[in-house]
């Protein structure tokens, strides 16, 4: 399910709605199920914050990890973030901030909530991905 049609309408409407400059962009596909959960963490929030932020670090042994945090404009939205908008199960649309270092980590992939008897979280399904370390922590490119 891709969420955002077309960037250029997107790009225009977020910046008169909701007042930031950032891009939108759709190279990130974004589920409902995915948007419910996200909106489910933000409403259980007393801080208040602009959705969520990815990021990809320098760790575990394949490499690179996937990175989730709470977007806080004081402390860690830049002006050079690309933004994903994605829609939960009531239609209310959620941002997510992407780091610039981790965009061309994400081109054409696909964030999920995986869940079973012992854990849930989000994951990326990633054609890039060349490896992931045998317990799931780090992926390659």
């Amino acid at each position: 399910m891709e969420v955002n049609k077309n960037p250029e309408d997107l790009n225009k409407q977020n910046k008169l709605s909701h007042n930031l400059s950032n891009p939108v962009v759709n190279y990130l596909t974004v589920s409902k199920d995915v948007g419910s959960q996200l909106s489910n963490l933000l409403a259980q929030r007393k801080e208040s914050c602009e959705g969520i932020r990815i990021s990809v670090k320098t760790r575990g042994c394949s490499g690179l990890s996937y990175t989730i945090e709470y977007a806080i404009f004081e402390k860690n939205i830049t002006k050079f973030d690309d933004i994903v908008l994605c829609k939960n199960n009531k239609n209310e649309t959620i941002k997510i901030f992407i780091d610039p270092k981790a965009s061309m980590f994400l081109i054409g992939s696909e964030m999920i909530f995986k869940s079973d008897e012992l854990s849930s979280g989000f994951d990326f399904i990633n054609p890039n991905e060349k490896g992931r370390c045998g317990c799931g922590e780090s992926f390659k490119v």
